[in-house]
């Protein structure tokens, strides 16, 4: 079973993101729980699924959709046959990203289209690197910390 019943919303969309477009977004916990509010499943998927669970447990994301060693493709095509939304859309950073949407049924939106239309924050570039040894993490990471310096400064003035 590739979707996670018990984590069911009420919204009229299955959201997924590629494993890149989720470490491009700044505070991937506060646009995941957003989405929720709107969305009747949101998860991450990617090839490497030991990757997407390391991301999904560093950011105590709930990833709704069961990983297995199936590669991104299967798993898009086996959560959109499971699926009682009326629209499934995959977000996602790359032209391969839009192919597999486009191939399995999905609405494709670019993470900076999506982002700008949830009012959701980018980290800085080259923090959505998809695949083995990208360092989008690392990069999403720093991007957290200098947020929050930022805000402590602001604060005391």
């Amino acid at each position: 079973m590739a979707i996670d019943a018990t984590t069911a919303g009420d919204g009229d969309v299955t959201l997924v993101f590629s494993l890149g477009a989720a470490r491009s977004l700044a505070d991937p916990p506060a646009a995941f729980a957003d989405a929720r509010r709107w969305s009747r499943h949101v998860g991450i998927v990617a090839n490497e699924t030991d990757a997407v669970a390391a991301f999904a447990r560093e950011y105590g994301i709930d990833n709704d959709y069961a990983l297995t060693k199936w590669d991104k493709w299967g798993t898009l095509a086996d959560v959109r046959d499971e699926s009682a939304a009326p629209r499934c859309v995959f977000v996602g950073t790359t032209r391969a990203d839009e192919r597999v949407a486009t191939e399995t049924g999905y609405e494709f939106l670019r993470v900076d289209e999506a982002a700008e239309k949830a009012g959701w924050e980018l980290s800085d570039p080259g923090a959505g690197a998809d695949g083995p040894g990208g360092d989008g993490g690392a990069t999403g990471r720093l991007a957290r910390v200098r947020r929050a310096v930022r805000d402590a400064l602001s604060r005391l003035r």
